[in-house]
């Protein structure tokens, strides 16, 4: 497994909290943590951007990912409402989570909780080429549901 360095700048309302890491040595994700002060409570059906306390200078040709994690989607109904949020190499303000609260009771989030996930991924940018045809599949055009969702989809 590689490794990728990436500046990060720890802001002043998370200084005092650990860098995002690995939970296993086989994670593809590092954790991203609340740098709020106290408790913050999102009520059922509401939603609310939590501040990570970090900043980042994602190589050119890299994004960063903002997902959910599982278990507080499992257990709590809470999850990440953009996403995937995309981070742009470009982009040099705090990582900032868009958590919303499907579940029925409210969800409290501390200093320090982990909230969401992040996945730093290469990116591919596409040069748009317009033809008046393009070339036939077995699909076609055949859009959402057009698969079925039973057994084993034939090639």
């Amino acid at each position: 497994m590689t490794r990728l360095t990436v500046n990060l700048k720890r802001l002043p309302h998370g200084a005092d909290l650990p860098l995002p890491d690995y939970a296993t040595a086989q994670s593809a994700a590092v954790d991203l943590q609340a740098a709020i002060d106290g408790v913050q409570v999102i009520a059922p059906g509401k939603r609310a951007m939590i501040e990570t306390g970090i900043a980042i200078a994602l190589p050119v040709g890299f994004e960063a990912q903002v997902r959910p994690r599982s278990g507080l989607a499992a257990k709590n109904g809470v999850t990440v409402l953009n996403s995937p949020g995309t981070i742009d190499a470009d982009y040099r303000g705090e990582i900032k989570v868009i958590l919303i609260n499907h579940g029925d009771a409210a969800f409290e989030i501390e200093r320090g909780m982990r909230i969401a996930q992040l996945v730093v991924a290469p990116v591919t940018q596409v040069a748009w080429q317009a033809v008046d045809d393009l070339d036939e599949t077995a699909r076609g055009s055949g859009g959402f549901g057009s698969t079925g969702t039973k057994g084993a989809v034939s090639a």
